[in-house]
């Protein structure tokens, strides 16, 4: 009886499975864990896209749709825990959209304004 519960626990227990992991070029076998997938991916950042790196309120909003804007220009003001922080544009380009107008609440990671 001891013997048969024993080697049901054993065959319960999940056996590693061992995943092609590449790393510049070479090729390893590893054990992933389940931490590492389901992480979140990496998603690279697009600098014509400008977004609240804070939850606040618009307070200000300096440009229009389809203006021509310099790297360094004032786009928006943005109010967080009582401070005001002015978001410049990351790159030359042309406003595309603005996804905000003043007096709006935005969270955290929102976009607010595409350059192209």
């Amino acid at each position: 009886m001891e013997n048969e519960k024993e080697h049901k626990e054993e065959s319960e227990i999940e056996k590693p499975q061992f995943q092609n992991f590449l790393i510049d070029d070479d090729v390893y076998k590893t054990i992933l864990s389940k931490k590492y997938l389901t992480r979140k991916k990496y998603e690279i950042k697009d600098p014509g896209k400008v977004v609240s790196f804070i939850p606040g309120t618009i307070i200000k909003v300096f440009v229009k749709e389809g203006q021509k804007v310099k790297i360094g220009e004032k786009l928006l003001v943005l109010e967080a825990m009582k401070m005001h922080n002015i978001l410049l544009a990351p790159r030359n380009g042309k406003i595309f959209k603005i996804h905000v107008v003043a007096g709006n609440t935005v969270a955290n990671k929102q976009l607010l304004v595409e350059i192209k």
